[in-house]
């Protein structure tokens, strides 16, 4: 409006528009236009009905409108009228809610008023709030304020030590406030750990400082401000910033790391591993719209971990070397368990599997009593779960810690409790570790192989639920001893070869004899290995010589993919909607001298995310090149993969090995299996556009895949089982459940539902993390599918019994 005449009208339903959206900065440069066009004056009665609604405005707000109006504009008369009845004890206070307003922001934005704020309140000796502070450091920090005053503000404002808001930052505040200077000097050295590892002299100043304070004290204090990280926030940040709650504070990121690095200058303790371990694992959390929370926390607690001689540091890097897939974390893991081995003298699988912790335990499925107050606490493995179970001194069971134990012995009850989640995660990561073993080619010494794994007390849990072979005689566990399918014992020296058992090349009857025999022993498999599906190369697959098209024109939710392949030890990029290339996914199999590819590309014409990644991704083939053979790569979106430099043909899939080929292929089922939108029950419209309707029909109620036909043969052997056995039948592709209402016929492959007589489509969505009803021992773990189908099938056979409106308006 500069240089014109004001329309007032229509300029007073615009301020009161920003008054009632409380946009302070939209609406200071609204009034700020209308002051610059009517040359600052305010007098007239059109212009003052302006002063007069802006004055009608709630204190708080507006004396933010008038700091925000000072800056830049000291010849306008209007922040000194909206404001000029408040008293001083009024002004303070208003002054202080402006800051509180900036105190909840991630960074300031336009942060000269901010600045001309703060200094006001330090000419006046008043106390600039932490909150206030904090949000000054992170606008310096991540804000493109280089040599402005926001920066030099932020070099002056050097208490709090940290930036409070965060509950690890606002125990460690807590501590030093009441412990003295001397930890708040120890927090001011972690501030300096700058770089990506520590110097000499940075550990050197390190451990002066805890020597001033005491190692135990140190290490105590700072793994429990460590197990706060990734807290909610206790001051979260507000409007558009919101965004940022879920990550770190980047000023404290600092002290973090420091922190990080005093942990290996300490005397070892399971504790410090324990909590370096979870640290890694939360700092590689994704955060919507940012990415994962802190990957440079991430390396500093592996660092540490690596610095660390202890068998629980190892053991923990073990164990996220079965868990981590941030590429840059997973390689320095992968380096430090190489440097362990080497120094060592072993082998890197040896070292991960001596590196198992025992948590106390002996023999496999035995538990170990520990005695507080005349109760008595058992942890013990049992059904492939840790477990911590009670008696009185009459050995009655108990459903939990009794009050006495809660009162008199806290401590130890918090240390029992947190050796199982330990063990869990330990029996989580050794099975992830086992399941891959297939492909490693991992042959045992007779001697280790017990020592590590059958008779290990954690390990063994699992390794007794497995098959293997000796000296090539394929054997389970059972009654105590290792046996053949006769039962005879296996003959074994201590110089005998022991690999796990796979059913490739092996007679469909052993097999089918095998599945028998674990369910006469009542044993649940840790993962498939009797039920695994096994891909032999098919007719087609001959026919085209190169390449597999088993699992092409599948649309699978991207991210969802992207995260499981990382676990299956792939290699994959999120495909972006920009002008880049990107590399297929790709799984290496360095004892095989080969290397799989997935060939993916992103939908055109699909939704994107907030960040520009595709949500999904089409499937095209599978194929196999040498392990050293150039990289392909294709344009976003095109598919079209090329190989760059030197050209190398992929191999003939008859060349390679079946059980490589079975196990890529199983891979890639799974990937469709789990990712596919077909098996989304809210897909019935085929998404977005309805654009993938036939693709989501073709695929929820089709052809069964492999893994889908296993699971058929599963449920034909559990069904007489079932309490429900006689409202139900195997037809074809479908468990047929006959309820009152209807008949039920639930696909194997993706669980959904056809409703008869005219096949109506019913939609039940599963809860998250939903469990299964009581259906007796299944044959292995892992298979949701599974879970959901049977879950559905016990609801619906009841159907006059369910109760949920959004299926009782279906049927």
């Amino acid at each position: 409006m500069t240089g014109l005449a004001v329309h007032y009208p229509s300029a007073m339903a615009r301020a009161r528009e920003l008054i009632w959206r409380g946009d302070t900065w939209a609406l200071a440069a609204h009034v700020g236009s209308i002051g610059a066009a009517n040359g600052h004056r305010w007098d007239d009665a059109e212009a003052q009905a302006v002063v007069d609604l802006l004055r009608a405005m709630p204190v708080a707000e507006r004396s933010r409108l008038a700091a925000v109006l000072t800056h830049g504009r000291p010849e306008d008369p209007l922040p000194g009228l909206i404001t000029k009845e408040l008293g001083k004890a009024a002004e303070i206070e208003a002054r202080r809610a402006e800051l509180a307003h900036y105190g909840r922001q991630y960074v300031v934005h336009w942060p000269e008023p901010l600045v001309a704020l703060v200094e006001s309140e330090r000419a006046a000796a008043r106390e600039v709030p932490g909150a206030v502070v904090a949000a000054i450091r992170r606008t310096a920090l991540v804000g493109y304020w280089h040599g402005r005053p926001i920066e030099a503000l932020g070099a002056v404002l050097t208490h709090p030590v940290l930036n409070p808001g965060e509950a690890w930052a606002d125990a460690a505040l807590a501590h030093a406030a009441e412990a003295g200077t001397a930890w708040e000097g120890l927090l001011r050295h972690a501030l300096t750990a700058t770089a990506a590892r520590p110097a000499a002299k940075w550990d050197r100043a390190a451990r002066a400082l805890i020597d001033g304070i005491g190692s135990e004290e140190v290490r105590s204090a700072a793994v429990a401000w460590l197990g706060l990280v990734g807290r909610p926030r206790t001051l979260p940040y507000e409007d558009r910033d919101a965004v940022h709650n879920g990550g770190y504070d980047p000023y404290n990121a600092t002290a973090l790391r420091g922190l990080v690095w005093l942990l290996p200058l300490l005397p070892p303790h399971p504790g410090t591993a324990r909590v370096l371990g979870a640290l890694v694992e939360t700092s590689l959390r994704t955060v919507p719209g940012t990415g994962p929370r802190g990957p440079k926390i991430a390396n500093a607690a592996v660092l540490a971990l690596a610095r660390g001689e202890d068998d629980a540091s190892l053991g923990e890097l073990a164990r996220l070397s079965t868990r981590v897939t941030y590429r840059s974390t997973l390689k320095q893991i992968e380096a430090a368990l190489e440097e362990r081995a080497k120094a060592r003298g072993l082998g890197r699988d040896d070292v991960e599997e001596l590196a198992v912790p025992a948590y106390g335990l002996g023999e496999p499925g035995e538990g170990v009593a520990h005695r507080l107050g005349g109760v008595t606490g058992e942890l013990a493995i049992r059904a492939g779960r840790a477990t911590l179970s009670w008696r009185n001194a009459a050995g009655k069971a108990l459903k939990g810690a009794p009050a006495i134990v809660r009162r008199d012995h806290a401590e130890e009850l918090t240390r029992l409790r947190a050796t199982v989640k330990d063990i869990d995660k330990t029996l989580s990561a050794q099975s992830e570790r086992l399941d891959r073993q297939f492909l490693q080619r991992r042959v045992w010494s007779y001697t280790a192989w017990r020592e590590r794994c059958l008779d290990h007390p954690v390990v063994g849990t699992l390794a007794r639920r497995l098959l293997w072979t000796v000296d090539g005689i394929a054997c389970g566990h059972a009654e105590g001893a290792l046996r053949t399918l006769t039962g005879e014992p296996v003959p074994a020296t201590g110089e005998s070869t022991v690999e796990l058992w796979h059913p490739v090349g092996r007679d469909p009857a052993e097999i089918t004899a095998w599945r028998g025999w674990l369910e006469r022993h009542g044993i649940t498999q840790p993962f498939k290995q009797a039920h695994r599906e096994v891909y032999p190369l098919t007719d087609a697959e001959r026919a085209t010589g190169t390449y597999s098209n088993r699992f092409a024109g599948h649309i699978l939710r991207q991210h969802q993919f992207h995260s499981l392949a990382a676990v299956r030890g792939w290699r994959n990029r999120l495909r972006l909607s920009v002008d880049d290339t990107f590399p297929p996914a790709v799984r290496e199999l360095p004892r095989w001298g080969l290397r799989a590819e997935f060939l993916v590309e992103g939908v055109e014409g699909d939704e994107l995310s907030h960040s520009g990644s595709y949500l999904h991704v089409g499937t095209d083939r599978v194929r196999f090149y040498p392990l050293d053979a150039p990289e392909n790569r294709a344009q976003a979106g095109t598919g079209d993969y090329r190989m760059a430099g030197r050209r190398v043909d992929p191999l003939p899939l008859e060349d390679i090995p079946p059980l490589v080929l079975s196990e890529v292929l199983r891979d890639v089922d799974l990937f469709v299996g789990v990712a596919s939108v077909g098996n989304d029950p809210t897909w019935q419209d085929g998404g977005p556009g309805g654009r993938h309707r036939e693709y989501w029909a073709s695929y929820g109620f089709g052809e069964l895949t492999q893994g889908a036909e296993t699971r058929r043969e599963v449920l034909a052997r559990l069904l007489p089982r079932l309490a429900i056995a006689d409202r139900c039948s195997i037809e074809g592709r479908f468990l047929h459940v006959r309820g009152v209402k209807h008949t039920y016929k639930i696909h194997f492959g993706s669980g959904n539902i056809l409703m008869t007589p005219d096949d109506r489509y019913l939609c039940i969505v599963p809860a998250a993390g939903g469990g299964a009803p009581d259906t007796g021992r299944l044959p292995f773990e892992g298979d949701r599918t599974l879970t959901v189908i049977l879950s559905k099938a016990f609801l619906l056979a009841h159907d006059t019994e369910i109760t949920d409106p959004t299926i009782v308006s279906q049927l």
